[in-house]
């Protein structure tokens, strides 16, 4: 763990106690705001876009959102879903390869991501936001996702997408948003009574319990043709939880394995990127 973590976990450990002598319903909406406030990438100025790179920009929440396109098929298009504290600058190295196969493809910073505006996204917002870029330049017939925006996308699959013909890909998604809660807990030494506060605040804002916000849950209403990879050694989204999915015997999911990958590094892995390529262009 970076220094600059241990201090900032220090430092909202310590307010998260003083705002506990006021009552656990405000400690767990701090400590809420907490879990769905990214900590941000500076997009670098010497990023070096693929070629051809459209930008793109739509108000979402009285946020500006920012992103590009690349490629002009009318009708084989892919969306990137960067994860949390993550940018689409992450996933360029998939841009060339899908245009060469003949795809359109888009990619945009999250709000509160990259070089977009906000400084929260919790899941609701980023499935929302994936209805709106299929409303302005979709249907998407693709989907590479990565960590949170494959929570992101479940959500939003399950009901929308009805189609076999959609190919999506899962990188190490969040599966489950109970496990991402003890991890974010555990870090924060957030005692299982405060846990269960932060429950109860979701349910109050959301109207769904935590256990909802579940990939394993969502993908049972998902007729897609899907291929999921997952490192065996991921400490984020560990596969314990996606090990339940396989269990489900799904016809239309595939899964693949790596190890020693983790997870992040998964996902710039060129034979995991090659497999994920090939997948979406049905070569």
């Amino acid at each position: 763990m970076k220094l600059i973590e241990k201090i900032f976990i220090l430092y909202y450990r310590i307010r998260l106690s003083l705002i506990l002598v006021l009552g656990s319903k405000k400690a767990a909406a701090f400590a809420f705001k907490l879990f769905v406030t990214p900590i941000r990438t500076k997009t670098k100025n010497n990023i070096k876009l693929p070629k051809g790179a459209e930008p793109l920009v739509f108000d979402f929440e009285n946020k500006k959102v920012h992103g590009y396109r690349w490629g002009n098929s009318t009708n084989q298009k892919v969306l990137i879903l960067h994860g949390f504290s993550s940018t689409l600058t992450k996933f360029l190295h998939y841009v060339e390869p899908l245009v060469q196969n003949g795809m359109e493809v888009y990619a945009f910073d999250a709000p509160a991501h990259g070089i977009s505006e906000g400084n929260t996204i919790n899941v609701l917002q980023y499935r929302d936001l994936i209805q709106k870029i299929n409303e302005l330049y979709g249907p998407m017939n693709s989907y590479i996702c990565h960590s949170f925006g494959g929570l992101a996308l479940s959500l939003y699959a399950e009901k929308n997408l009805h189609n076999k013909e959609t190919n999506i890909v899962l990188i190490a998604p969040a599966t489950e948003t109970t496990t991402a809660l003890h991890y974010f807990s555990s870090k924060l030494g957030i005692s299982k009574n405060l846990q269960t506060a932060i429950k109860n605040h979701i349910f109050e804002k959301s109207g769904m319990k935590a256990e909802e916000f579940s990939v394993r849950r969502a993908l049972k209403q998902v007729p897609a043709n899907i291929l999921w990879i997952h490192d065996l050694d991921d400490d984020v989204t560990p596969w314990i939880d996606a090990e339940q999915v396989k269990k489900d015997n799904h016809p239309n999911i595939q899964f693949v394995n790596t190890t020693g990958l983790g997870h992040r590094r998964i996902y710039k892995d060129p034979v995991v990127a090659k497999q994920v390529v090939e997948f979406i262009a049905g070569v």
